[in-house]
């Protein structure tokens, strides 16, 4: 295999340094752009077109201080993410995890030749580092960062309890799918990509049913909206655009977060509609209900069949690529292994396909951003320019959300608007 003149199957080619480079360039630009948001935070006043409103100017210093903590915990917490990974990289620890567990799978009295096995096992020590080095700074920020800002609601107890919670269905859903996968594509020769497609496909529309029905009342007490003007006004709203809403829920987030959200969901004639109690508790009917008008209008302009589409194309995409990489032993060399186990070719593909996949996030947030522009277009058509426009400005003052925001740095992180393009295209559309 040949891309620009390197011959990707020849001894000796630096996959590692490859990999390495890309990362610190990724690091560093992002830093960069960072900084550039950093100094943008320490603006005294909002946006020159929010600044007539009178709980931006009163939320405003509230917004930046939450952002500026923010901004801070994510030079802190970027750089020990870089330092984990380049480590993982350098020292060989993806090897040494892999004799591990290969250790331990003779131990349990069974040979090498368990590769599925193996891998589980492997996943599951990897796991287990991961989850250990990133505790403290999941701690901080929600005890702290989050607590300091008035948005946490969790305690100890309940973030113990969903943290077990979590990570006992990621080992039931989690292991079985991955020995799945891995079985499929031992199982489906040189053509495994096209049935590992297929597979994921139908995993992703079970997950998409199960988790508002199974998993997420796990975490979150999920009931039907309550009689009452809203409810009427939203159910109105459904109708008069042939929406097929068979639901409508209100979720709890109170109980772990004061921010604020409101989504759809349902395949076909069969959809729901999930609103957040803050929400319900922050807005107005009218601004609660515009801002339904645009969740529903990402499902009257086709935007998550797009999406949908599109993130299949690219999981088919990628792992026909990986199907072009799976033999490739210079690859496996150049990490340190000695076999090439099939779970372990994947990770390390996705390390050689990180530049494709920084590229296609890229496209897929402008595209992200493009949406949202139409949906709130299609909410002002259908009447309501002004509920919404109050309804985003309520949203992201509940959320000290940042109002003044980097052009380079919102161009390279943001699937949403920022607030004051949205609003300014409020103005403008049709």
């Amino acid at each position: 295999m040949f891309l620009s003149g390197i011959d990707l199957q020849a001894l000796g080619t630096p996959y590692k340094e490859y990999v390495l480079a890309f990362s610190w360039a990724v690091y560093l630009l992002e830093q960069y752009l960072s900084y550039r948001q950093y100094q943008k935070l320490k603006e005294p006043n909002p946006p020159a077109s929010l600044i007539d409103n009178e709980d931006i100017r009163e939320k405003y210093p509230k917004a930046q201080a939450y952002s500026i903590d923010k901004a801070k915990f994510g030079f802190i917490s970027s750089f020990l993410s870089q330092i984990e990974n380049t480590s993982l990289i350098v020292f060989d620890l993806l090897p040494w995890m892999w004799r591990i567990s290969g250790n331990l799978l003779e131990y349990a009295g069974y040979d090498q030749s368990y590769e599925i096995v193996q891998s589980c096992i492997f996943v599951a020590i990897w796991g287990f580092i991961s989850f250990t080095i990133s505790l403290p700074t999941s701690l901080y920020y929600t005890f702290v960062i989050e607590e300091r800002h008035g948005f946490n609601k969790m305690t100890i107890a309940l973030y113990i309890t969903d943290t077990l919670k979590s990570l006992l269905l990621m080992s039931v859903i989690g292991i079985p799918v991955l020995s799945l996968v891995l079985y499929i594509i031992q199982w489906g020769g040189d053509n495994f990509y096209f049935y590992v497609w297929l597979f994921m496909l139908f995993f992703n529309f079970i997950m998409l049913t199960l988790y508002p029905t199974l998993i997420q009342p796990l975490f979150n007490n999920v009931t039907p909206l309550p009689e009452g003007d809203l409810r009427v006004q939203i159910e109105n709203l459904a109708s008069k655009i042939n929406f097929p809403l068979k639901k409508l829920y209100l979720i709890d987030g109170s109980t772990r977060s004061s921010h604020s959200n409101a989504y759809f969901y349902g395949f076909f004639k069969n959809k729901r509609i999930v609103l957040y109690d803050t929400l319900v508790d922050s807005a107005k009917n009218d601004e609660i209900v515009a801002i339904v008008g645009h969740e529903l209008g990402h499902w009257y302009l086709n935007h998550t069949i797009k999406v949908l589409l599109i993130g299949q194309v690219q999981i088919l995409s990628l792992f026909f690529l990986f199907s072009q990489f799976i033999h490739n032993a210079p690859l496996y060399r150049s990490f340190g292994f000695e076999t090439q186990p099939t779970l372990i070719g994947f990770i390390l593909f996705q390390h050689i396909y990180a530049p494709v996949d920084h590229a296609l996030t890229f496209l897929m947030n402008i595209l992200s951003r493009k949406h949202e522009f139409e949906a709130d277009a299609y909410a002002k058509k259908l009447g309501y320019a002004e509920e919404l426009r109050s309804g985003l400005i309520k949203i992201h003052t509940k959320n000290l959300s940042n109002l003044s925001n980097d052009s380079w740095y919102s161009a390279y992180h943001f699937s949403h608007p920022p607030l004051p393009e949205r609003l300014n295209a409020l103005i403008k559309t049709d």
